[in-house]
């Protein structure tokens, strides 16, 4: 296992909003299936979202993802963005997202791990103990 990461922190809008908001976006290849998405809150605390790299890529090209988070690319006031929505039982967010600062951190994570390349980065036994820790 590695201990390989890139974080980059980006300014996103939220939909509707006229100040950005700051988002940290990070990537682990001890966790190579997943993007972690923060989003500061005004009270400087960060609320995360876990969602696939994959569902990440290809957002950069087309619309991806269903259920809570949505990605797509989209032009918006002549800005090439990716939009991001998500939903929970508590609400709703979109963000917007510029569309090479995104595609510029989806690369630094392809240099960590390639894509396919994933599994052989995790220890799958040491993950199924970890979530069976404690099961009867």
């Amino acid at each position: 296992m590695t201990t390989d990461s890139v974080q980059q922190d980006m300014f996103t809008v939220l939909h509707g909003q006229p100040a950005p908001v700051v988002t940290r976006w990070s990537y682990s290849a001890d966790d190579p299936f997943a993007v972690v998405l923060a989003v500061r809150t005004r009270s400087d605390r960060w609320v995360e979202w876990m969602v696939a790299r994959d569902l990440v890529v290809d957002s950069l090209e087309g619309p991806a993802g269903y259920g809570h988070v949505r990605m797509s690319p989209q032009i918006v006031q002549g800005y090439d963005i990716v939009e991001i929505e998500i939903s929970s039982h508590d609400g709703r967010a979109i963000l917007e997202v510029d569309r090479d600062l995104l595609r510029s951190f989806v690369e630094s994570t392809l240099e960590l791990v390639a894509l396919g390349a994933e599994s052989d980065c995790m220890d799958i036994d040491s993950a199924i103990a970890k979530l069976t820790q404690g099961c009867p």
